[in-house]
């Protein structure tokens, strides 16, 4: 019963590709800043490798032959977003960037937005998520008016207090402008933001939700549940791939429950996939240039290493990655990087591979499940078993 668990550490990159300055990223090596905190303490992915990567110059290597397979990876696809990265893991390549909206969105997108919402809105253009709510929110409050915005990343974000706009009211409205962004408009995620509070301490809460643009060809997912095996979705890989390829799903509300559910999904009879994302990285310390929370957080997963391990079988392999960088020791922005990633792989499929080099895509990943699963699927990449 063949079984792959791949784990992503959303947004924990370690080093800029060579075009990071076309984005604005040059210099930017997210697990370099977090290693310096006092807080950082990754003894096991160490022993798996992780400080043996090319590239990395900090940090020291294993000190017995990691047991496993280490690589780094380089992202083929034009962009540094959570769509982009998660659809070329799963073995699509995007040659052309989703669009962004650095002036905020075009007059003809809002006015139909309104439209349909029957509220106005407010803001329009990028912003960090908790500047804009501290900004616009008592607005916000007094008016009814949603508050728009986005980033250098390809999404729209409705924050709206939920005293105002209860949770289902914001799906609904996120609903709204999935239909309306299409074609040219059509970036990657529109977002729900709710948040609550008074002015002067407002907060996001955990009803966030994410309206994924749908995959533009098959992945992985679509090529394993095709043939018949399960693929689970933990944390917000159901949003990213918009429900495409999975037989089943569950959201967490933070990177403890999404270890913990892993956990749970391990101990259960299943062949295929199991795909989890772990967020925090990037949402709650990535965006917010917090170094020491960021280190905190990584921390704490390597601690839980050990019982991911020691719940493999026979025949699982696991595989460990990310899907772009978010520096927070970066500070001329709080958007994501360009950056490689980390992979490690455990598993007696992986034993002993070692050093695999760099990988030209992410999408290596997605070709090797499904080698590992004995499926030929329709995507890109080249197994690295």
């Amino acid at each position: 019963m063949k079984r792959v668990i791949l784990i992503i550490l959303d947004s924990v990159g370690i080093g800029a590709m060579e075009d990071a300055g076309d984005y604005g990223d040059w210099g930017t090596n997210t697990l370099r800043s977090v290693f310096h905190s006092p807080r950082f303490h990754m003894p096991n992915m160490q022993r798996l490798g992780l400080f043996n990567i090319d590239g990395i110059d900090y940090g020291e290597g294993a000190a017995v032959p990691p047991p496993g397979a280490y690589a780094r990876m380089k992202e083929a696809s034009k962009g540094k977003d959570t769509t982009i990265g998660h659809w070329e893991i799963a073995g699509l390549i995007s040659r052309k960037p989703l669009p962004v909206f650095p002036d905020g969105f075009p007059e003809e997108i809002m006015t139909a937005f309104s439209r349909v919402t029957g509220r106005g809105y407010l803001c329009n253009r990028p912003y960090s998520g908790t500047e804009v709510i501290k900004d616009f929110g008592e607005e916000h409050l007094r008016t009814g008016r949603l508050i728009v915005y986005t980033s250098a990343d390809s999404v729209f974000q409705i924050a709206a207090h939920e005293d105002i706009v209860g949770q289902e009211e914001l799906y609904q409205y996120c609903r709204n402008a999935r239909s309306l962004l299409s074609g040219e408009y059509g970036v990657g995620r529109v977002i729900a933001r709710p948040f609550n509070g008074t002015s002067g301490s407002f907060r996001r809460t955990a009803g966030r939700h994410d309206f994924s643009l749908e995959p533009q060809g098959p992945t992985m997912l679509t090529a394993l549940k095709d043939a018949g095996h399960e693929v689970i979705g933990v944390g917000k890989i159901r949003d990213i791939f918009a429900g495409q390829g999975l037989t089943s799903y569950t959201y967490t509300k933070d990177n403890s429950e999404g270890i913990a559910r892993t956990l749970e999904y391990m101990d259960t009879d299943f062949t295929g996939l199991l795909f989890t994302n772990l967020v925090d990285y990037d949402m709650i310390y990535g965006h917010r240039n917090d170094i020491d929370g960021y280190a905190e957080a990584l921390s704490r997963f390597d601690a839980r290493l050990p019982e991911l391990l020691g719940r493999l079988r026979e025949d699982d392999l696991l595989i460990l990655s990310a899907d772009h960088g978010c520096d927070p020791g970066f500070t001329a922005s709080t958007d994501h990087s360009r950056e490689y990633v980390p992979l490690i792989m455990a598993g007696k499929a992986a034993a002993g591979k070692g050093n695999l080099g760099t990988r030209e895509t992410f999408a290596d990943i997605g070709a090797t499940i499904l080698d590992y699963c004995g499926i030929k699927g329709q995507i890109s990449g080249t197994s690295m078993l």
